[in-house]
């Protein structure tokens, strides 16, 4: 064999061996936010006195399974894309209303059915699926500020990029950035992050400068920014923190309370973001092909994998957050569209009609679809264009 068919088969071999490293991490870092989610509205079902007939992790065939003494069928099924809880009573996987299913069950089973519960007790096991992800998220952020203290980058700016957007708004080495867009800015961090997705947005700051207040209105450049996932859009200003320097990097030691409230701060920051870039698609101010599907997460999760555990953990409650909000987008077959439904029925007294929550359903299914097909497209043309 030549040394040419021999490099050849130890990249193949690499390859292989990094794909099957990031779907696996991909898979066992989704399979416990899914866990976490579908037990949200599981507990909550069963607190509210609603039978639930299936717990599954992953959608079709069943591979693994067990039935707990409620009658409840436990199941690790063999598509690993997400998970559901069948409730009593539910048409399908997505507990769509099933007249024909309700009219079946007897007056016993009917009484511990979803759709026979109050609007308010549907609303509230619904709501606590996305709710179980943000707790989830602010366990684990709680548990590694409690560990490790908190670690800030004091925001004052230390090099000013000649001919970038910073300067000519009027930024100068030295300024201590005090808030942005009227909210208090006490690590750079969040300065990055509310930069980048305010690409050729205006932004108002105040900076410290000289003992004195300055106003600064400013643009962010639209750049290409290096990702996990490789370069997306997003905005640039032009300048830089040194942490070399004597007194950038805070390190603060926090007792479990103040751990907690952090824990809670990080995980708000994340939904704040989260909805702020959804906005910005809908409205188009940033392009859909940024969108992340399945292939982009998958990547994204085998680097942070490799970085090692604690990394995993953290980006695994990142995404927890992710998906509990993606989850209550008011879209029908999403938790966000069946609590709108509730919603609805507690405002007019009278749930929607069947039909109309069944074309809903079918609506929702097929822009989700679409969504999936889309946002898959743009993994995949980002592989193959950087």
């Amino acid at each position: 064999m030549d040394t040419l068919s021999l490099i050849l088969m130890k990249l193949g071999g690499l390859f292989a061996f990094s794909t099957l490293f990031y779907l696996a991490a991909f898979i066992a870092v989704l399979s416990v936010i899914v866990f976490v989610h579908e037990y949200g509205h599981f507990i909550v079902g069963r607190w509210c006195g609603v039978g639930v007939d299936e717990f599954s992790i992953g959608f079709g065939r069943e591979i693994l399974g067990w039935t707990d003494k409620h009658g409840t069928r436990w199941k690790i099924s063999w598509l690993p894309l997400g998970g559901y809880v069948r409730f009593v009573g539910d048409g399908n996987a997505a507990s769509a209303p099933d007249s024909d299913a309700g009219a079946r069950l007897s007056p016993e089973m009917k009484a511990i059915s979803l759709h026979a519960q109050a609007a308010w007790k549907r609303a509230l096991i619904v709501a606590a699926g996305p709710v179980a992800n943000f707790i989830f998220a602010i366990a684990i952020y709680s548990v590694f500020f409690a560990a490790s203290g908190k670690v800030e980058v004091e925001p004052r700016i230390d090099m000013v990029v000649e001919g970038g957007r910073a300067e000519e708004a009027g930024f100068k080495a030295g300024d201590l950035i005090l808030s942005i867009n009227g909210s208090k800015i006490t690590d750079f961090s969040q300065v990055t992050q509310s930069v980048v997705i305010n690409a050729e947005e205006p932004m108002h700051f105040k900076v410290e400068r000289d003992g004195a207040v300055v106003d600064i209105t400013a643009v962010p450049a639209l750049k290409k920014i290096k990702s996990l996932i490789g370069f997306v859009d997003g905005g640039q200003l032009g300048f830089q923190v040194d942490t070399r320097i004597d007194g950038r990097l805070r390190f603060i030691k926090l007792g479990v309370l103040d751990a907690i409230v952090e824990g809670g701060k990080t995980t708000w920051s994340i939904i704040d973001q989260s909805v702020s870039t959804v906005g910005k698609l809908i409205t188009g101010k940033i392009s859909l092909t940024q969108l992340s599907g399945p292939v982009g997460i998958a990547q994204m999760t085998g680097k942070v994998a490799e970085r090692g555990l604690l990394d995993l953990i953290g980006f695994a409650a990142f995404l927890s957050v992710s998906i509990g909000m993606v989850n209550l987008l008011p879209i029908p077959v999403l938790d966000g569209g069946h609590l709108l439904f509730c919603i609805i029925e507690m405002i007019t007294r009278k749930p929607l009609n069947e039909r109309v929550q069944e074309f809903a359903f079918r609506v929702g299914l097929l822009l989700i679809l679409a969504v999936f097909v889309f946002a898959t497209g743009a993994d995949l043309m980002r592989n193959f264009t950087q």
